[in-house]
């Protein structure tokens, strides 16, 4: 087939010298390269050109996709200068400049202006710094073992960096004119985590061997504390689930988080809780139906300690040494043990009351009086006619009184009547609202789903282990 001669070429026929330097500049040009972009752009472009029919004898280059191309094929000018101005050369960077990087420590007694002179930093820098809003309340609220990352020059400040809380820092910079301070944002990764565990000592065993943290264990004994007594209605053989949050920061763990779910097993009963945050962003934890987990009175007024004397109108008295109603419990527990109030209510007595040494007295709603004794001394609020909140610190514990031992006495009474504080029905908390009634159902359903899938996992692993 006739092929019509190039424009460009006019009546032109190059001599065999001309066309063996071009082959030699376009072998070079496109395989030397040997980039794949340049094969396909060049591809590109002889599309859009007049081809010149190659002869028989001419060398063939192999573009990317399998096309071939006459070595000694003929382009304008123009096609060319295009081709090469596609191809991105990055320039050569010169390095930037290098400082020294330092990290202050505020020890016991120092300030700022003590680390600046002892590191031999410029002084008119921190003057200049401590003038602008936001550093100036940070360095107004120096702790021992605050940091500040610090990167300079000579002395001569280029920025400073200083962690605030787990989510934000300040960071100041150097500018044209100055210096500028700024809380900048750090952010978290909330991620989720499963755990099961079954009693055989204690919750605080049995939690750390599923690879609970100190810190989650006492959440879950704090959701369940109004229903379960943690000393005594634990049994061997009781088990629990717990789905709680764990944040991560730059891909390290930094600490657990918030419980998201619970259930625990105690003795044939079931006990589930599940989170819920308001729009005030107070949260507090629900059954999945939305009835409080909480109760108007803890079960024990102090975390873990040992019972050494139940409830018992029969007992004989260790010091008296003859019968004598014991109309309270008895809890066993190191010298200066916080003893938390069981429920919310007035502080009615203080001070010293015969053989129950110091002691308090609160009053709450429905007649009921919570009495704490032989305490080594009182919280400094728990003063009389104060309003103390359900399980604030109201005093510690001591051997006050006729005791033989460090111990916490406690008592629970209905109108003046004493009952056993570990079997009394207990009042309940009001449920959650009702304008969050149904967003917290929507909410608690996945996540109890997802809580029960995990158990059968669970149930299906263990009889597995057993065969």
């Amino acid at each position: 087939m006739h092929r019509p001669v190039s424009p460009l070429l006019h009546d032109y026929k190059p001599s065999s010298d001309i066309k063996a330097g071009k082959t030699k500049a376009l072998q070079w040009f496109v395989v030397g390269l040997g980039i794949p972009l340049i094969g396909l752009t060049l591809v590109s472009t002889l599309n859009t050109t007049t081809p010149v029919a190659p002869h028989p004898s001419m060398p063939m280059v192999h573009a990317v996709g399998g096309a071939e191309v006459p070595a000694n094929e003929v382009f304008d000018v123009s096609t060319i200068n295009s081709f090469i101005a596609d191809i991105d050369i990055e320039p050569e960077v010169a390095p930037g400049p290098e400082y020294e990087e330092l990290t202050l420590i505020i020890g016991r007694g120092d300030t700022l202006d003590s680390l600046f002179r002892r590191h031999h930093l410029d002084l008119g820098n921190l003057a200049a710094i401590s003038r602008l809003d936001e550093a100036g309340r940070r360095f107004r609220r120096l702790q021992p073992g605050d940091e500040f990352q610090i990167i300079h020059d000579n002395g001569s400040l280029i920025s400073m960096y200083s962690v605030l809380t787990l989510t934000s820092a300040l960071n100041i910079e150097r500018d044209q004119s100055g210096f500028t301070a700024e809380i900048v944002e750090r952010p978290i990764e909330i991620r989720k985590r499963l755990a099961y565990g079954v009693i055989e000592t204690s919750l605080f065993e049995s939690a750390a061997a599923a690879g609970l943290s100190d810190k989650v264990t006492m959440n879950v004994a704090g959701i369940f504390a109004w229903d379960v007594d943690f000393v005594l209605d634990i049994r061997i053989g009781d088990n629990f689930y717990v789905q709680y949050e764990e944040i991560w920061q730059d891909g390290e763990f930094v600490t657990d988080g918030e419980i998201i779910a619970a259930e625990f097993n105690n003795n044939g009963r079931t006990y589930q809780a599940v989170r819920f945050i308001d729009d005030s962003g107070h949260s507090d934890y629900f059954t999945p139906d939305g009835y409080s987990v909480r109760k108007a009175f803890l079960r024990a007024p102090l975390d873990f300690a040992r019972v050494s004397s139940n409830f018992n109108p029969r007992r004989r008295h260790p010091i008296l040494n003859r019968i004598r109603a014991h109309r309270g419990v008895d809890y066993a527990a190191p010298y200066g043990t916080s003893i938390r109030a069981a429920g919310d209510g007035k502080v009615v007595f203080r001070g010293t009351k015969a053989g129950y040494g110091n002691t308090i007295i609160v009053q709450h709603g429905g007649n009921i009086t919570t009495l704490y004794a032989h305490m080594s001394k009182f919280a400094a609020k728990a003063r009389i006619g104060v309003r103390v909140k359900q399980g604030q610190t109201i005093g510690y514990v001591g051997a006050t009184g006729l005791a033989t031992a460090s111990h916490l006495h406690y008592e629970y009474r209905i109108s003046g009547v004493h009952r056993n504080p570990r079997t009394v029905q207990l009042p309940q908390a009001d449920p959650i609202d009702q304008k969050y009634l149904q967003r917290f159902l929507a909410t608690a359903e996945p996540i109890m789903l997802e809580l029960e899938k995990f158990k059968r996992t669970r149930v299906v692993s263990v009889a597995y282990s057993n065969k």
